[in-house]
């Protein structure tokens, strides 16, 4: 695992930054539970296809329902996608402040000439409406969000890391992904890009060291301080 005085020498070479959205930049469920948002579309699923709904019942994970529908009918998918998006609007507006640390991260960033773009298995309307609600949008300069009706194109697909250098005419080799999830890890892998893991609960430290990302923080702050040090 780097450590945090081996950060600015990594952060040093990335001409952009990728930022995760929930986890880094916001902690997406905190005022609207994610099991709650699950079990209201795992109800549309099963409305409509009872051995789908089934599966849903399984997992108090929204995104993975919407897997789930799209798996089992094209258009269901749409459906549960619409409802999925305005849940994650919704959700950010009662989902408080930044994560601790991801403003001055985000304010290093533009002080160090770095751009920065959001890159998230949640909707891009979303991440717009929680940077709007936190007077944050002038930090960002691109929104990658879930591709829409291709939930197979989500991380860990490199497929959004891909997408979000080339919005910013830049080769994928030359970013550095922060994220929270193992998913994030593999993405960065498979697209050629220097990751960095946010272990934002215990755990995790170990499981992105295991995963070989590049360097592992446990709080936003390493990283804008890491900036400023670059």
């Amino acid at each position: 695992m780097t450590h945090d005085d081996e950060l600015p020498g990594l952060l040093a070479s990335a001409r952009v930054l990728l930022f995760d959205f929930d986890g880094p930049l916001c902690d997406v469920y905190a005022g609207l539970p994610a099991p709650l948002v699950a079990r209201r579309l795992t109800a549309l699923v099963a409305a409509r296809d009872r051995a789908a709904g089934s599966t849903a019942e399984q997992t108090d994970d929204p995104v993975e329902v919407l897997r789930i529908a799209h798996a089992a009918d094209a258009d269901l998918g749409r459906t549960v996608e619409a409802a999925l998006t305005a849940a994650e609007v919704d959700a950010v507006a009662v989902a408080g402040p930044p994560t601790p640390g991801s403003v001055a991260a985000l304010e290093a960033a533009r002080a160090a000439g770095r751009a920065v773009v959001v890159v998230s298995d949640n909707s891009a309307e979303c991440v717009q409406r929680f940077l709007e609600l936190h007077e944050l949008e002038e930090y960002v300069v691109r929104i990658v969000g879930r591709p829409a009706g291709q939930p197979h194109l989500m991380k860990p697909n490199p497929f959004p890391l891909i997408t979000a250098a080339e919005q910013v005419h830049m080769d994928v080799t030359n970013c550095v992904l922060i994220g929270d999830s193992l998913t994030d890890i593999q993405a960065a892998h498979a697209a050629g890009t220097t990751v960095i893991g946010y272990a934002d609960e215990p755990h995790k430290a170990d499981v992105f060291t295991d995963a070989q990302a590049d360097a592992v923080v446990e709080g936003m702050q390493t990283i804008a301080d890491a900036l400023t040090a670059a």
